[in-house]
């Protein structure tokens, strides 16, 4: 066959149903392809030891015809936040360095049960604090497209490493934009599931109500296939939701099948466009909506005024919940432990530890979340920010009583270079103004390549949102709106190999 990096994971099953294609020869080919890469992108922090192993496997139960789901045999890298039994899962934090978990995250469960094949753990910034993983405790991610530039982040390794051929398909985590923003930045479909949708169960927790699990992918459907393994409900999470789930899958091929948008009424919020978006973004979303126009989509302006309060009102929630998640982290009970000389305490220990195992931006956020909740400041600003929070669902919910799916651009800019805003971290954190609110409302998001900046020749992502519950929505409008972007600009961008590398 051709290149197998090449193919999507729907056309890498249809080869392996067909026989055109081994599961042990796709997965040799992808360890090949980070073999070949990685030294230069730095996608990955851990590679899997029995991938080869795992893939014969999966080629015995399809021979034997107990082949477990259509992705048996598929390739997949997992974000390193998901805790797993065979791999070092470390958070991209020193703190948690050689850690190797004694179970599995219920997502990674799935994915084993479904059969697809781990690769490696990807990079990430420190606990997923970061918006371009270069706040990892380890190495900088570098994007596929231009290597001098960030390829996102928390999640930069999973989204580069999809971008880059190293992988089909990844599972990343969001948080505030963490899926969404480096599919942006690196060409590729990034989705956030519904907020109790994909269990956090094994995952390492930031902000344990706004993080979700989700796939990333270089097609619609690959995302909807990965969806439909990982999403359900799980006891083993309280967050989770009891509730049935329609197929992600049969969603998105009834949208690639769909003759047009006609009857869908399409959203943009206003706060979320306009100022602050770079021009090149700007001029490719107005694009958009001319293209969702002509094939008979409604465009209906929204106002949802309490989005200009999400980013202040996310990093007030954000690090409250990450201070008192990042306490388990204390030398006692695992990871690392630094003694200074002397006859150290616990309390001496402890502060030693955390003093070294944790980067700035961990300490940054730790420190902003550990005075949001004090004595005397807990109502003034954590209690606050809820209360903003609530607004923002308000706004959402009243939307959608209008209109069937929001949009606006995925992200801000283009990928901006590597440095640029180490130093500044508030132009950093304001990077996420438009992926925020998603996660302040709980509500599910998807990031669709919609071409490339006409000025940087970069990626430019879409986003779409749709209500609660609703995955399904994304899903079938995002099929849709995938291949009218593929028959007027003669390519997907998704499936473009960036020449950088």
């Amino acid at each position: 066959m051709s290149d197998l990096t090449a193919l999507s994971a729907s056309a890498l099953s249809d080869a392996l149903a067909s026989g055109e294609a081994s599961s042990v020869e796709i997965t040799a080919a992808h360890l090949e392809r980070i073999e070949a890469t990685d030294k230069t992108l730095g996608s990955f922090l851990a590679r899997s030891a029995n991938a080869l192993e795992l893939a014969a496997e999966s080629d015995a139960r399809r021979k034997a015809g107990a082949q477990t789901s259509v992705l048996d045999g598929i390739p997949i890298a997992i974000k390193d936040v998901l805790c797993t039994t065979d791999m070092v899962t470390t958070a991209g934090s020193r703190i948690l360095e050689g850690w190797l978990p004694p179970y599995d995250a219920t997502v990674v469960r799935k994915l084993r049960e479904a059969g697809l094949v781990p690769l490696g753990k990807t990079n990430m910034d420190e606990f997923a604090m970061g918006s371009s993983t270069e706040h990892s405790g380890y190495h900088v991610t570098k994007n596929p497209w231009d290597i001098t530039r960030a390829p996102g982040g928390s999640g930069g390794g999973s989204a580069a490493a999809v971008a880059a051929r190293q992988a089909p398909v990844a599972i990343g985590s969001d948080t505030g934009g963490s899926i969404r923003q480096p599919a942006a930045f690196t060409g590729t479909v990034g989705v956030k599931p519904t907020y109790g949708g994909v269990s956090r169960y094994g995952v390492i927790a930031l902000a344990s109500s706004l993080d979700q699990v989700g796939p990333v992918s270089r097609t619609v459907r690959d995302s909807a296939l990965v969806h439909d393994v990982i999403g359900g409900h799980d006891p083993h999470d309280s967050t989770s939701i009891p509730t049935p789930w329609a197929s992600m899958t049969e969603a998105a091929d009834a949208g690639a099948r769909a003759e047009s948008l006609a009857g869908l009424r399409v959203g943009v919020v206003k706060q979320l466009v306009g100022e602050g978006i770079q021009a090149g973004v700007t001029q490719r979303f107005d694009e958009a909506l001319e293209l969702m126009a002509s094939h008979g989509a409604e465009i209906v302006e929204i106002d949802a005024p309490h989005c200009e309060y999400a980013v202040a009102a996310y990093y007030l929630v954000l690090p409250a919940e990450a201070s008192s998640n990042l306490a388990k982290f204390d030398s006692v009970r695992f990871g690392l432990r630094v003694t200074p000389e002397g006859s150290p305490t616990v309390e001496d220990v402890m502060s030693a530890t955390r003093d070294q195992g944790f980067g700035d931006e961990v300490k940054r956020r730790i420190i902003l979340g550990t005075y949001a909740l004090s004595a005397g400041y807990y109502d003034a600003y954590y209690g606050s920010a809820q209360k903003v929070r609530t607004l923002i669902q308000r706004d959402f919910a009243n939307a959608f009583e209008t209109v069937d799916i929001l949009v606006s651009p995925s992200a801000p800019t283009t990928a901006f270079p590597l440095g640029e805003k180490l130093d500044d971290p508030l132009a950093m954190w304001a990077g996420d103004l438009t992926t925020i609110p998603v996660n302040l409302a709980g509500i599910p998001g998807m990031s669709l390549p919609m071409g490339l900046d006409p000025d940087e020749g970069l990626p430019v992502g879409l986003q779409l949102m749709a209500p609660a519950y609703e995955d399904a929505r994304l899903y079938r409008a995002g099929a849709t709106l995938e291949r009218l972007f593929a028959a007027r600009d003669g390519y997907l961008v998704s499936e473009r190999t960036p020449e950088v590398i």
